[in-house]
């Protein structure tokens, strides 16, 4: 059985303390059957490799990119922060409180 990294008390890209994350796959799970990413990642590296994040970051993920960029390309949290569109907004969103959603 694949063990998943456990969930943090704050989010892995704002590093906010917030109750309630979501799992960010950082390669999506509508790719994994895909030919190209059977070959590229092991099963088990494309259910494991996650993140945990605030629902205003997983937001912003996805509005950054498509699925498909973001398997290829922007596969770990060090690429995503290379991504100026999500380090500025994560940089923003960083200071605000726990409950903050960004009118976006």
């Amino acid at each position: 059985m694949l063990k998943l990294p456990p969930q943090p008390e704050a989010c892995e890209l704002c590093q906010r303390p917030v109750a309630k994350l979501t799992r960010h796959h950082l390669i999506p799970r509508r790719l994994h059957s895909k030919k190209r990413f059977r070959k590229l990642f092991s099963r088990e590296d494309m259910i494991t490799r996650t993140l945990w994040v605030c629902r205003p970051c997983h937001n912003a993920i996805h509005s950054a990119c498509s699925e498909y960029e973001l398997g290829m390309t922007f596969n770990t949290r060090e690429k995503l922060l290379a991504l100026e569109e999500l380090r500025t907004f994560v940089e923003w969103l960083k200071d605000k409180p726990e409950g903050f959603v960004p009118k976006r």
